[in-house]
């Protein structure tokens, strides 16, 4: 028989051998894994805008880093009686307190976990321990419990949702996306919200240094429109 049949042959069996060995294996304990995360789940789905009857729009900012720009995020806001949304990582709060507690005392606070990790890839007891974790830490620095969730990537599969049903939250994503994470010129920053905001908006935020210097235009502009600017509970009427 020629060599090059034999060691094909060889390869073949080597590659069924390696799947039975490892594969199969494998393979299970990612469907165990699985089942864990995708669990079936009857808490409620995560909230996008609230209601379209009143010109109003909820400014949401996660914060996991970006400190040095919420003093000046902060001092607008406060300008011109806006409110906001300010969804809290744990350990930032832990590294940050005093900042974290002048948001509190101005500015509804969420949690945004504790570790930013991808929540989807998480179980659902990983996910409750990182929310309660970041709780406690939100609620020793600012004096309020967190009612309201941002997930991390904006991940929202079922083990986040029911670990977050379960420790009392109500997930929150956005209707406007600012990608301002990827630090765009503060005009394209402005010019999305602008152009895209509508009654019961959520707008994604982050403390950038362009949208520091868009925030200004963005409340100008849409309170000229007759927008009011509201925290997150008042949008949805939680409050």
């Amino acid at each position: 028989m020629p060599i090059f049949v034999l060691r094909v042959r060889w390869m073949v069996r080597y590659l069924v051998l390696l799947l039975l060995g490892f594969g199969i294996p494998s393979f299970a304990g990612y469907l165990i894994a699985l089942e864990d995360r995708n669990v079936s789940t009857g808490a409620p789905g995560p909230v996008y805008q609230g209601s379209t009857d009143k010109r109003r729009i909820a400014l949401t900012f996660n914060v996991f880093w970006g400190e040095e720009h919420l003093p000046q995020i902060l001092q607008t806001l406060r300008r011109n009686n806006a409110k906001a949304t300010f969804f809290l990582g744990g350990c930032w709060v832990d590294r940050f307190p005093e900042l974290a507690q002048e948001i509190g005392r101005d500015f509804e606070v969420g949690s945004h976990s504790y570790y930013h990790r991808h929540p989807d890839r998480l179980s659902v007891a990983e996910n409750l321990a990182d929310l309660k974790r970041a709780e406690a830490a939100i609620r020793r620095v600012t004096k309020k419990r967190p009612r309201l969730f941002a997930p991390p990537y904006g991940e929202c599969g079922p083990s986040i949702l029911q670990a977050a049903d379960a420790a009392g939250y109500r997930v929150v994503l956005w209707s406007i996306d600012t990608v301002d994470w990827k630090r765009p010129a503060a005009a394209k920053i402005s010019g999305r919200v602008i152009s895209r905001a509508h009654n019961g908006a959520i707008v994604l935020l982050h403390p950038t240094a362009p949208t520091a210097e868009a925030l200004p235009a963005i409340i100008r502009e849409l309170s000229g429109r007759g927008f009011e600017f509201v925290s997150v509970s008042d949008l949805l009427g939680a409050n």
